[in-house]
């Protein structure tokens, strides 16, 4: 079962990092430096940034659905990112190493199973709950902390 992950568009979140402090402060957002690697895993990249790079911490809608199940949670971006990562039948650098949450979404966006990928297993927990038809996409997140990491869509 074929599979794409996919980072959030850094157009979203590109007009931030021009902002002073104290603009951010008002719209509840962070700047930070990362100070150690992983530690400041990007919603766009799915990289953990580097030690000594711009992230801005900032609250998100991760889904935007009509229904009990819209989220929104803390997530970091880092600065200078010019396209979304796309990754194909592969996992992303920050599902490495990171137990990781799985929530199966149909598609009115209600929740209809979950699972945990445990270190090494993400893609056969992915690959497994794609075989039920009804699951349209599926929503990671890191287990430990709760944030959103990414979404994830049937490939095609």
């Amino acid at each position: 079962m074929s599979f794409t992950i996919t980072g959030l568009a850094p157009a979203e979140f590109a007009p931030l990092f021009s902002l002073s402090d104290e603009e951010l402060t008002t719209r509840g957002i962070i700047r930070k430096t990362a100070t150690s690697k992983p530690g400041f895993p990007c919603r766009v990249t799915l990289e953990d940034a580097e030690p000594g790079e711009t992230v801005l911490l900032l609250n998100y809608e991760s889904h935007k659905a009509a229904t009990p199940y819209r989220s929104f949670y803390a997530i970091y971006v880092r600065e200078g990112t010019a396209e979304a990562a796309r990754f194909e039948n592969e996992l992303p650098p920050v599902f490495k190493g990171r137990p990781i949450a799985l929530r199966h979404f149909n598609a009115d966006g209600h929740l209809i199973g979950a699972s945990l990928a445990l270190v090494g297993d993400a893609a056969e927990k992915i690959e497994a709950a794609f075989t039920d038809e009804q699951v349209a996409y599926i929503h990671a997140h890191n287990a430990a902390h709760g944030c959103f990491a990414a979404e994830i869509r049937r490939g095609g």
